[in-house]
């Protein structure tokens, strides 16, 4: 996309993010009015305050928090209205108005036309009757997960927090709870660090395809809920771009993230000044409550260090210097819950998380429950299953630090392809691959896989590469109290493993 053509809001100055209502571009979705400049009156003083302003050089000296750098495994949530109809994947909101999708015939055939029963018509559906909190909270923790990261909300405009800036939320309608708040204080009260992610900037165009046929989109009583529904090529109004930043401070203040989660869109350059502004706010806010935060963002969103990159269902080839973050999901298909999705072997994601962390990164790890609030089995027995290796094997994983290389082997994870095709096509790491991590004298060699003949080579060990200047006077396998044989030679350390197997999935050796 040609950047020139979107230079308009990008060099606003502070006095400009409160334009008055009569001057915006253009009047719709319950933009403006006394809440929302009630929330944003509250930037200015935040940012006086300090340490950081809404400047690239100042956003460029933010050093991610040390929880972040220790933690290394996270929980997504996507949950919503969307979990009701529960069909190929979470854009069904948006996919039931585009006439070419799927689940435009297959949302007529089931809930009749778009202009009877619209979007708007699951959020009674949406009960989450069955939704607990603490148990949630303790799969999370049992799975070995440092913190929580729900959907507060998706692209589809409808809020699972309790907002002033809009009655379409899960406090007004549907549950009638604020289930983020529920969520948030179970989390802390298991030991976790919360989080959450916002996907409001691209409610901008998210329903457009409902303008083109006679639906419920163009229905002025449901303008709030369904947005400007704009093409996706024309720039965001000042209107929307103020109301993204202030659902973003309301966020902030009243559930003090630890970490929040931007999706790909607020990387247009209309937000360049609120994305500054709201960066810098939730830093301040971090040092005045005494909490290290950290803001994730995709692509070209932040400079290199002002923030942390996170790539969406993908990874690196290689250590990066600054803390990174890749965020997937237990199935193939669909963030949210769908019916009969696909889902991954907890080996996969085993390895997934061992190879991130090798390369200083960290995994988010999505699950999507049913719109009653329960968490699929298959999901749940992965998360346990993953719990259980990382119970034998934390040492490796949490608080380590990069080596002087990730590893070696056939094998490398790092993928230039996105999104489920490019998962779908990725190879599995086996007991050939091997994955280094660090901390303090100690080294983590994970074997990625039992080899058959019982025995490890470590090449990138050999006395002749020069990794490991003096004596290897121990090398222990986490889980197992049996000695271990081994000879340091020139070209590689040779390992001989005991008989017991003290996990399944991948094996961690600890070298002093």
């Amino acid at each position: 996309m040609d950047r020139r053509k979107f230079i308009g809001t990008c060099g606003l100055g502070a006095s400009a993010l409160m334009v008055p209502r009569m001057l915006l571009p253009e009047s719709c979705c319950g933009y403006g009015g006394p809440e929302e400049s009630s929330v944003l009156g509250r930037v200015d003083g935040v940012l006086a305050q300090g340490p950081f302003t809404d400047s690239w050089d100042s956003l460029k000296t933010y050093q991610a928090p040390a929880w972040y750098e220790d933690s290394k495994f996270g929980i997504f949530i996507h949950w919503g209205v969307y979990s009701v109809p529960a069909y190929l994947n979470e854009w069904y909101p948006r996919n039931m108005y585009l006439k070419n999708n799927p689940c435009f015939w297959h949302h007529r055939r089931q809930y009749g036309p778009q202009d009877k029963f619209g979007y708007k018509d699951f959020i009674p559906m949406f009960k989450a009757e069955n939704f607990d909190p603490l148990s949630w909270a303790d799969l999370f923790r049992k799975a070995g997960a440092n913190y929580v990261v729900p959907v507060a909300e998706h692209h589809d405009g409808f809020a699972i927090y309790d907002t002033k800036l809009s009655k379409w939320s899960a406090a007004q309608m549907g549950p009638r709870r604020d289930v983020l708040r529920e969520l948030a204080d179970a989390v802390r009260k298991a030991g976790l660090v919360f989080g959450l992610s916002s996907h409001r900037s691209e409610h901008w165009w998210f329903f457009n395809g409902g303008k083109k046929f006679k639906s419920d989109v163009q229905d002025p009583r449901y303008e709030q809920l369904y947005g400007p529904a704009e093409p996706e090529k024309k720039t965001p109004h000042t209107g929307h771009l103020q109301n993204w930043l202030a659902r973003c401070i309301e966020l902030a203040d009243n559930y003090q993230p630890q970490l929040f989660y931007f999706d790909w869109w607020i990387e247009q350059p209309a937000f360049e000044p609120y994305r500054k502004k709201f960066a810098a706010y939730l830093y301040n806010r971090g040092a005045e409550w005494k909490k290290g935060v950290a803001l994730n963002y995709k692509n070209q969103a932040f400079p290199e260090g002002a923030a942390v990159l996170d790539l969406e269902r993908s990874g690196l080839d290689q250590i990066r210097p600054l803390p990174w973050q890749t965020d997937t999901s237990v199935s193939y298909l669909s963030w949210g819950y769908i019916k009969n999705d696909k889902f991954k072997k907890p080996s996969l994601l085993i390895k997934e998380l061992v190879d991130t962390v090798s390369k200083n990164g960290r995994l988010l790890l999505n699950v999507g429950p049913q719109a009653d609030g329960v968490i699929p089995q298959e999901a749940q027995n992965i998360l346990l299953e993953m719990g259980k290796w990382l119970a034998v094997n934390g040492d490796a994983i949490y608080g380590t630090r990069p080596w002087k290389i990730f590893g070696e082997g056939p094998t490398n994870l790092g993928r230039n392809k996105k999104f489920s095709a490019g998962e779908l096509l990725m190879p599995e790491l086996t007991a050939q691959d091997i994955r280094f991590t660090t901390r303090g004298k100690i080294l983590y060699a994970v074997v990625m896989g039992w080899p058959e003949d019982g025995k490890v080579e470590l090449k990138a060990l050999g006395k002749k590469t020069g990794n490991w200047p003096g004596v290897i006077s121990s090398v222990r396998l986490l889980g197992s109290h049996s000695p271990i044989q081994f000879v340091h030679g020139e070209q590689a350390l040779a390992v001989t493993l005991p008989p017991d197997k003290p996990c399944e999935h991948a094996l961690a050796l600890k070298i002093s």
